[in-house]
């Protein structure tokens, strides 16, 4: 029986094979590698993703494709909504180091995701996900680029983000009403130290009324925590780099 997508999961199915290749390639899954699909749904990927890998644990919501997926051998099938997966557990359990992760993630809910993987980057190698262009497009954005904002900030502190390439709707079944693309999450090998809840906090301030000066919010914010040092406040959020929010976020951890 022919799987009917689920719009209550955001179901969007990649049938376009160029595009397929394209991401197995920007993987590379060498033989060894504890790969972890997320939402594999009718295997597009996953298929490819076992030629290269032989096992493969895949994430699943959805019970009948749970129900399909679990007569397949090479497949540990973990039937859960993502956000709820204990990825250092999941690491245990399948005798690994570090996990691989990849997937077509569901567009509404891929920023959750993304925070949910963050929280647990210390067992991640690295991540290869499809997404929502705008979405990427603000992963990956730099200072002084419109789409610079708080995912810039809590995602490029703690990874290198790599924008590969953009796929159009067409490549999906049924095509999603927006672009999307595939991006890389590498965890930086020698993170800052710093308390991610802090950071997180004064990066909300701040990008919280992004089109007024500094001095409008994190100026009041940082006056509350005590911060007397010189951050250059006549500025806008979206024009301070990721490593002076980094930077301050460790001087108001040390502020008396």
């Amino acid at each position: 029986m022919k799987h009917v997508a689920r719009k209550r999961f955001g179901q969007h199915f990649l049938t376009d094979t160029s595009v397929l290749d394209g991401i197995v390639k920007a993987i590379d899954p060498r033989p060894g590698d504890t790969l972890v699909e997320i939402g594999p749904g009718l295997g597009a990927l996953t298929d490819p993703l076992l030629e290269r890998c032989e096992r493969l644990t895949v994430i699943e919501l959805d019970r009948d494709l749970a129900a399909r997926l679990r007569k397949r051998p090479e497949l540990t099938v973990v039937e859960s909504d993502v956000l709820k997966v204990d990825f250092r557990a999941l690491a245990a359990q399948l005798g690994a180091i570090r996990l691989r992760v990849v997937g077509n993630l569901p567009y509404n809910i891929s920023s959750p995701i993304a925070f949910h993987l963050l929280e647990q980057v210390d067992i991640i190698e690295d991540q290869h996900f499809m997404l929502q262009k705008e979405v990427v497009d603000r992963m990956a954005a730099g200072p002084g680029h419109k789409d610079y904002g708080r995912l810039s900030v809590m995602l490029q502190w703690r990874y290198d983000v790599e924008s590969l390439f953009e796929v159009p709707p067409e490549a999906f079944e049924p095509p999603p009403r927006v672009d999307s693309a595939v991006v890389r999450l590498t965890p930086r090998p020698v993170p800052p130290v710093l308390d991610r809840a802090r950071l997180g906090e004064l990066v909300a301030v701040a990008f919280s009324q992004r089109r007024k000066l500094l001095r409008h919010s994190l100026g009041r914010w940082l006056e509350q925590q005590g911060y007397r040092g010189g951050f250059d406040l006549q500025r806008r959020a979206e024009e301070v780099p990721v490593a002076e929010y980094v930077a301050l976020a460790q001087q108001v951890a040390a502020a008396p």
